[in-house]
This record gives structure tokens, C-alpha cells and sequence, in this order.
């Protein structure tokens, strides 16, 4: 696929930024399934800022077998959605924050607002190409993540966010945030089979980042 048939489309879903609300369990968009995993990775400063680092260079993705190919470094501009006064009403739109490019130990560009990739996802002999474009990046002193959204093309319809967290305890945990639907007929008739490789990749996002995936 060239990235100038994906670079510039919007993504495939209504709800951008779904996967931010706590609640998503229990108040999904309509039609979407949601879900939500969440893993204890250990504790401490150390294991928060290693999880938080291959994290943002995909990590999970790539310590699921998954391959991440054609990616464009987009925009660093997140979208930041509309203001609404103490009613309700929309009042304007906020402001766009640009980020600087970060990059880890062996030069793989952190993920960023905007960027946009083709993940290669194996099933059976074949691999299963999945466009995505990063919607929103959180950066804050304990908690580190992005979240994309489903591009045209992708198997699925939808959001999913991959963060890690250190609680007030120390502890640090890894959490999974996802709202899906099939994209098409095609999938829908497939759901059954596309149901069951969300499974299975869910368990591996899991068990990606924890320590003794890599003992």
C-alpha cells in the first residue's frame, strides 16, 4: 500500500477520542463493543519509564508478532475536539498543542499525534493489513500512552488505546482500551473469526510488555 492512498483520510469512526472516557465500558457508542484489559507490569520509577518507553515505540505491537510498516511521522498536532460552555453548547474549538519528535535508544521515532502506519498482522500464512493513524498521545508524569483510530481498509472499525500507568502505590500497570465494530459486509460475515483474533491479540498486547515476556 502507499501511504499516499491512507496519509490523508479520516478515520473510520464518529467517536474520536472514546477510548479517553473512563465509563467506555459501560456508555459505548452506539453499536460499537467495547472493552477494557488491564495487566500489573510491577512496580517503581525503573519498570513505569522502560514500559513507557517501548511502549511508545510500538512495543506492543511488535512484541506481539505484528509487524509496523509504512509509517509517516504526521502532524505532532493533536486534536483536541470542541469547548462546550457550563450548558452544554459547543463553543469553540480548542486549541491544536504541536509535540517534539522523541526517539528511542535505537532511533525508532516515538509515537506522535498524527502518524499514520500499516500494521501487518499474521493470520495463518497470510498477514492481514490494518492502516491506523494515531489520534491522541498522553504524556503526563505517571501516565504515558496514544491511542489510534481504524483507518479505510482495517478489518475493524474503531479506537484503541494502549497506556501505561503508576498508581499512587507504586505499582505499574498496563492498560487496554478498545471500542470495535466490523468495518464492512464482508466482516460481518466474518465476525465469528474476527472476534476470535481480537482475542487472541488482546492476550498478547497483554503479556507484551511484562517483564518475563522478555526473561
Amino acid at each position: 500500500m502507499r501511504r499516499s492512498s491512507f496519509t490523508d483520510q479520516p478515520v473510520t469512526y464518529g467517536a474520536v477520542g472514546a477510548t479517553q472516557a473512563a465509563d467506555l465500558l459501560y456508555y459505548p457508542p452506539k453499536g460499537y463493543k467495547p472493552l477494557e484489559r488491564s495487566i500489573r507490569l510491577g512496580s517503581g520509577d525503573e519498570r513505569f519509564d522502560a514500559a513507557a518507553t517501548a511502549l511508545m515505540a510500538w512495543g506492543v505491537q511488535k512484541g506481539s508478532g505484528i509487524l509496523v510498516t509504512d509509517v509517516n511521522e504526521g502532524t505532532g498536532v493533536q486534536y483536541e475536539g470542541v469547548e462546550f460552555g457550563p450548558d452544554g453548547t459547543p463553543m469553540r474549538m480548542r486549541a491544536n498543542r504541536p509535540e517534539e519528535d522523541v526517539f528511542a535508544d535505537d532511533g525508532t521515532p516515538f509515537v506522535r499525534n498524527g502518524m499514520t502506519a500499516v500494521l501487518k498482522i499474521p493470520f495463518g500464512p497470510f498477514k492481514v493489513s490494518a492502516p491506523i493513524r494515531v489520534v491522541y498521545v498522553i504524556d503526563e508524569p505517571h501516565r504515558r500512552g496514544f491511542a489510534y483510530g481504524t483507518l479505510h481498509g482495517h478489518p475493524e472499525s474503531g479506537e484503541e488505546l494502549f497506556l501505561v500507568e503508576r498508581h499512587d502505590d507504586g505499582t505499574v500497570w498496563f492498560v487496554l482500551r478498545a471500542l470495535s465494530r466490523p468495518s464492512n459486509a464482508f466482516y460481518r460475515l466474518g465476525f465469528p473469526v474476527l472476534s476470535f483474533m481480537q482475542r487472541r491479540y488482546t492476550a498478547k498486547y497483554l503479556r507484551a510488555l511484562h517483564p518475563a515476556s522478555s526473561a
